[in-house]
């Protein structure tokens, strides 16, 4: 089960669908899971609130050490087991103070493989701005947005739940393709 769902976490459009309760519904919430629940949902949150605030030792500190990470449908390339720390960097040095971004994260289902694992699926929203965009040689628009479905892999640690991949599938998204690709200066 542990092998299926995090295979489901790395690329969900190519493998094996998490059961039927985890991808629609997640599991009953029970006495047992309900501080976990909540617990997850605040950190997928303030994931997105930490980036927007440009807060990178605060988005930093919900991620394990080392991360699996799986942007393809939005970058391309392989998904990739990375340093949390470069992942955070590689956010900071995109999103910089010209950029303006705005996360929002709803429907979130969680399924527990146990006492220590579980694995969240959500619908995510993401809108950035630059003016520079908004120039003619740079696309003439200063927006550009996406729509798609997170998962999120956790596990506990001594530390508390921690995040150890991420998936991102985008399903639609309009606007100027250079604000999504440009660093901000």
């Amino acid at each position: 089960m542990k092998a299926l769902l995090l295979s489901a976490a790395l690329a969900l459009p190519l493998a094996a669908p998490v059961s039927a309760s985890a991808s629609l519904g997640g599991t009953p919430v029970t006495a047992e899971t309900l501080v976990d629940r909540a617990e997850m949902i605040r950190i997928a949150d303030a994931i997105d609130a930490a980036v927007d605030a440009k807060d990178w030792p605060v988005a930093r500190s919900f991620f394990a050490d080392e991360i699996m990470v799986d942007f393809t449908s939005l970058i391309g390339g392989d998904p990739a087991t990375i340093p949390a720390d470069a992942l955070i960097a590689g956010w900071a040095g995109n999103l910089t103070d010209e950029k303006t971004s705005f996360h929002l994260r709803g429907n979130h289902r969680i399924g527990f493989d146990g006492a220590d694992r579980a694995v969240m699926q959500s619908h995510g929203y993401a809108w950035n701005r630059m003016d520079r965009g908004a120039a003619p040689e740079n696309g003439g628009d200063p927006l550009w947005e996406v729509w798609g479905s997170y998962t999120h892999v956790f596990e506990r640690s001594e530390a508390g739940w921690k995040v150890t991949a991420m998936t991102f599938t985008a399903m639609a998204q309009r606007g100027n393709s250079f604000v999504r690709d440009t660093p901000g200066s």
